[in-house]
């Protein structure tokens, strides 16, 4: 790798490229800039991806980390996923009742949580607390342009395969860590807990009804949106590299996610003093916008203006008089007055359907949809037209076939893709040894010795 002394600002990037390729190994190539083995031509089960030419040494498990390098991996990053011999990762074991029955006994430990998010990955196991094991490790991480861990702070250190022991064989190596709190400060040796962020930086508090209990939303968002803040930070870094040389360490939390998603409501308490508050489904600062009872199920609408409430009271049929009403004449009104209004709206969505309502709505240009469950919303015409759902032939499950929900960003040259399965424990170990240099007669011996 180039020395930082020897980039020039005044280099366009491609010529920086250029340089850089010039002085890596023959056996290795670099694609803008990012290390990767020699690879085959395109074909249906190898489609160029944004990222295709990037390889991810993925030491993750659970929800974070694995939503992180599973994005990569769709945009064609080579993500290698490190588990625990016989075990793997948690969420292999997480089963909904009664899933047992749809995956076949040869299938090992696998689960549709674990599935959800570890496609277009392969899987080696190892044992990292062997020496041997740990020998491997740094002679994947020697060919690999990032590293990433959820570990406890502390727990790869104590290994000896933490960043500065990692920097040591491959020091442009992008090495990326989430935890619950991050490294530093006084709570940095506790691990990560979606609910437990959720709790301590302020998202269950501003959860749930105004007069009820919080409520903990029903998926894991803090440690999804942490992934998503940090797959950003990943390629950020690697644009980095490829002006600069020199690899970096990434540090994202659980914790400070979640501080960082309080925006409005967090620069409203610095900045004047106001405690923020639950309000279900309502805005705190625009009324009406809320989930109303139809008569079978909820309908999400609402008027961000007095236009749009204008409009609204008339599509309802309810009297001109309360759209000049005082007490609702513009927003701040309405906002203040809301226990006054809510039940008159109330009592007229009670009235119809959510489907004679969504006809009502239907042209308006208001903010208008119904509460979907997972049957209406993989039903909704607009997941079908825009590809969400996708099926492939998969060996380890008793119907034959899994489906996924496919990358929601689309790209117009080099589309995300899904290649390949989410893997069975241990799949690829001997493929990723035999491309590491390992001959067969090694690789079988580190089976015997538990090593893999």
């Amino acid at each position: 790798m180039l020395p930082p002394t020897a980039w020039r600002a005044s280099r366009p990037l491609h010529v920086h490229a250029a340089v850089l390729l010039s002085r890596i190994p023959a056996h290795r190539q670099f694609v803008r800039g990012f290390a990767t083995v020699d690879s085959a031509a395109p074909s249906p089960q190898n489609k160029p991806g944004p990222l295709k030419g990037v390889r991810i040494l993925d030491l993750s498990r659970v929800l974070a980390a694995p939503f992180c390098t599973q994005i990569l991996a769709d945009y064609g990053a080579d993500v290698i996923k490190v588990e625990a011999i016989g075990k793997g990762d948690d969420t292999r074991h997480w089963k909904m009742p009664g899933e047992d029955t749809t995956w076949n006994e040869n299938a090992g430990p696998m689960s549709n949580y674990f599935a959800s998010v570890n496609r277009n990955k392969r899987s080696i196991t190892l044992d990292l607390k062997k020496h041997k094991g740990r020998d491997i490790l740094f002679r994947l991480a020697k060919n690999a342009d990032v590293v990433i861990e959820n570990f406890k702070p502390g727990t790869m250190d104590r290994l000896g395969v933490g960043y500065e022991q990692i920097k040591v064989v491959h020091p442009s190596i992008i090495y990326a860590t989430i935890s619950g709190y991050g490294p530093g400060g006084p709570y940095g040796s506790r691990g990560g807990y979606d609910p437990i962020a959720a709790a301590e930086a302020g998202l269950l508090h501003i959860t749930g009804e105004q007069t009820g209990p919080p409520v903990r939303t029903g998926l894991g968002m803090i440690d999804m949106s942490t992934g998503l803040y940090l797959h950003g930070a990943i390629m950020a870094a690697l644009y980095a590299r490829t002006t600069t040389g020199q690899g970096q360490r990434i540090d994202a939390s659980l914790f400070e996610t979640q501080v960082s998603m309080l925006t409005n409501v967090g620069l409203t308490w610095l900045n004047l003093g106001i405690e923020a508050d639950r309000w279900g489904c309502q805005h705190p600062s625009i009324y009406p916008y809320d989930a109303f009872p139809t008569k079978d199920l909820y309908l999400v609408c609402g008027a961000t203006n007095d236009a749009q409430f204008a409009k609204l009271c008339k599509l309802l049929g309810l009297d001109e008089a309360l759209i000049k009403d005082p007490r609702f004449s513009t927003n701040a009104q309405r906002s203040t007055n809301r226990k006054e209004l809510g039940p008159i709206f109330n009592d007229v969505f009670k009235t119809k359907t959510t489907d004679e309502w969504l006809a009502v709505f239907d042209g308006s240009g208001l903010p208008c949809a119904p509460i979907n469950n997972m049957e209406r919303t993989f039903a909704h015409p607009q997941t079908e037209a825009r590809g969400m759902v996708t099926e492939r032939s998969y060996e380890a499950r008793t119907s034959g076939s899994i489906r996924l929900i496919a990358p929601p960003v689309k790209f117009g040259e080099t589309p995300p893709t899904i290649r390949s399965n989410p893997p069975q424990l241990g799949q690829h170990t001997e493929e990723i040894l035999s491309e590491s240099g390992y001959k067969k007669e090694e690789i079988d011996s580190l089976r015997g010795e538990g090593v893999v």
